[in-house]
């Protein structure tokens, strides 16, 4: 693999931990859709990259789900669910912004400093770095969730932590076409069930507020 290659491949893992924070830094929930629109776009460009360099064509397919699917579809689904929803307000935070993006720094720290001393025997250099990126884009995936109470807002955490799972498969050398096909599966079932489970909250409690609804379960104890 020559040097271009190499640093292409960097440039477009950093990327997407880049987006990850710009995802971390929105206020707004429409807006926080986009970001995560622009993440998916991120990401199938670096599976196809892979693909390239590694000569594995079947990571252009999982490329082209990611494209299609985490930067057009499911990011409509969400626009129209929240739409049918009424959702149309700031995004609500357990923790303001400025210690999450503190929290998120140490995390993508973390994350560098754990998978290259775990990977320090592995032959593949790029893989051992993409590790990294992978888990940094998973952490901070994990950190959205834990400190976002709107239901939406802690599904696009969700969705955020899948593609960080992605990365790190295919800077693996890829992962098995079933796998990659039962993953786009996954992903439009799990979008389904979690449409209809915020359709159901706001029908009962007419919000999609976690914090709402544990104030609601604590008035029923």
């Amino acid at each position: 693999m020559d040097g271009l290659a190499f640093d292409i491949a960097h440039l477009l893992a950093g990327g997407l931990v880049l987006v990850s924070f710009m995802m971390l830094y929105q206020d707004r929930l429409y807006a926080l859709l986009n970001v995560f629109a622009l993440q998916a776009v991120v990401l199938a460009a670096a599976v196809a990259w892979q693909a390239r360099i590694q000569e594995a064509h079947h990571l252009y397919v999982t490329a082209a789900i990611a494209l299609v699917f985490k930067a057009v579809i499911v990011p409509w689904a969400l626009h129209r669910i929240m739409q049918r929803l009424g959702v149309h307000r700031e995004v609500e935070t357990v923790v303001s912004i400025g210690p999450t993006m503190l929290a998120g720094m140490g995390l993508v720290a973390l994350s560098v400093v754990l998978m290259l001393q775990l990977t320090a025997a592995a032959d593949n250099p790029l893989a051992r770095e993409d590790l990294a990126f992978a888990l940094s884009v998973v952490l901070l995936g994990l950190l959205m969730m834990v400190t976002r109470r709107n239901a939406v807002s802690q599904v696009v955490g969700f969705m955020s932590l899948e593609n960080g799972l992605i990365l790190a498969a295919t800077g693996a050398q890829g992962m098995p076409f079933v796998v990659e096909i039962s993953v786009a599966f996954s992903v439009l079932i799990a979008l389904i069930v979690i449409g209809v489970f915020l359709f159901r909250i706001r029908e009962r409690f007419d919000t999609v507020d976690v914090g709402a609804l544990d104030e609601f379960r604590g008035d029923r104890q």
